[in-house]
C-alpha cells in the first residue's frame, strides 16, 4: 500500500517571469517522489475522481485532428454547456493516459451545436476517437463591446486562433476587423484586413476596441510594443488581453505557476483571475 499522494506538499511557488516554468516543473517533479509502483495510476484516478465532485464534468471525444504547419488543432465533440465562450477555457483529461495526470487547458478556435475546434498547442499523442472528461468552462473571458464598429486583433504568439471567435463575432456584426500578427495565416475571411506586428501602435488611432492573445513570457515588453512610452500614457481605446500561461494545478491556483504581476504590484492568477485580463490592469 503506497503512501497517499497528498501528504506530500509543494515547495513555495516563485513570483517573476523566470520563475513560471520552474514553478510548473515543480508541480510536476514532486509527483515522481511518491512510493508505490502504482502511483500514476492512482493519482490518474484521484484526480478524474476530483473533478466529478468539484464540477460538473462532461464526458467527450476527438472526433478530428487538423494540422496547420506544425501545429495541431483538434475538434471535441461533446455537449453545448462545457464549449468555451472566447477567452475561456476547459480543463481536459484523456482518460486512456494514465501518465498525464495534469489537465490541458483548451480554447475554442470555432464552436458549433455539437462541439468546437480547440485552438494549438495540444499533446503530441491525443489522437482522433481519445476519449476525454472536460471540466469548466473556466475562467473570465473576452467581454466585446455592444456596438463595436472598429476591432483590432493582435495574436503575439504562435497561433492566432483563440481570436477568431471574436473576428467572426464582430463581422456578424458588420464591424470592419484589422489582425495584426507575423504569423502564416490562413482560412480568413476576405474582409479582414491584416497588418505586420509593427504596426500595432497604429490600431489604437483607428480601432474602438482591441484584444490582444500573447504568451506569458512576452508581457514585460508589451508596453513597447504597443507604442506607450511610459506609465502614464493611457490607453487611447478599451483593449482586453488573453495571457497564455501554465496552469498545471487546474485551475486551483495552488502552485502559483501562471501568476502574473498586476498594477500596485498585486499579483494574479490567469488560471483564476484570467485568462483574459483587462489591458490597464496588466501594463505597469
Amino acid at each position: 500500500m503506497h503512501t497517499p499522494y497528498h501528504n506530500y506538499t509543494m515547495p513555495a511557488p516563485r513570483k517573476g517571469f523566470e520563475a513560471q516554468l520552474a514553478n510548473a516543473q515543480n508541480y510536476t517533479r514532486i509527483l515522481p517522489t511518491i512510493p508505490g509502483a502504482g502511483w500514476q495510476k492512482a493519482l490518474h484516478t484521484d484526480r478524474i475522481h476530483d473533478t466529478i465532485t468539484s464540477m460538473h464534468s462532461y464526458p467527450a471525444h476527438l472526433a478530428e485532428i487538423r494540422l496547420q504547419g506544425s501545429l495541431a488543432s483538434a475538434w471535441v465533440a461533446c455537449p453545448p454547456g462545457v464549449i468555451p465562450a472566447p477567452g475561456r477555457y476547459v480543463l481536459a483529461w484523456a482518460l486512456a493516459d494514465e501518465n498525464a495526470p495534469l489537465a490541458t487547458p483548451l480554447f475554442a478556435a470555432e464552436a458549433s451545436e455539437a462541439g468546437f475546434l480547440a485552438a494549438p498547442p495540444l499533446p503530441a499523442h491525443w489522437q482522433p476517437g481519445a476519449r476525454l472528461l472536460l471540466k469548466g468552462p473556466l475562467g473570465h473571458g473576452f467581454s466585446l463591446p455592444i456596438g463595436v464598429r472598429r476591432l483590432a486583433l493582435a495574436a503575439l504568439g504562435e497561433t492566432e486562433a483563440r481570436l477568431l471567435p471574436l473576428l467572426h463575432q464582430a463581422l456578424e456584426g458588420e464591424a470592419a476587423v484589422a489582425l495584426f500578427s507575423d504569423l502564416p495565416l490562413h482560412r480568413l475571411p476576405a474582409a479582414v484586413e491584416v497588418h505586420p506586428l509593427d504596426e500595432l501602435p497604429e490600431a489604437f488611432h483607428w480601432a474602438d476596441f482591441l484584444a490582444l492573445d500573447l504568451p506569458l513570457p512576452a508581457l514585460p515588453a508589451l508596453r513597447q510594443r504597443l507604442g506607450l512610452a511610459n506609465e502614464l500614457d493611457h490607453l487611447p481605446c478599451p483593449a482586453q488581453a488573453l495571457i497564455l500561461a501554465p496552469m498545471p494545478c487546474g485551475g486551483m491556483g495552488a502552485c502559483g505557476a501562471c501568476s502574473l504581476p498586476g498594477r500596485g504590484r498585486h499579483w494574479k492568477l490567469a488560471c483564476q483571475d484570467g485568462p483574459v485580463f483587462e489591458l490597464d490592469e496588466l501594463l505597469r
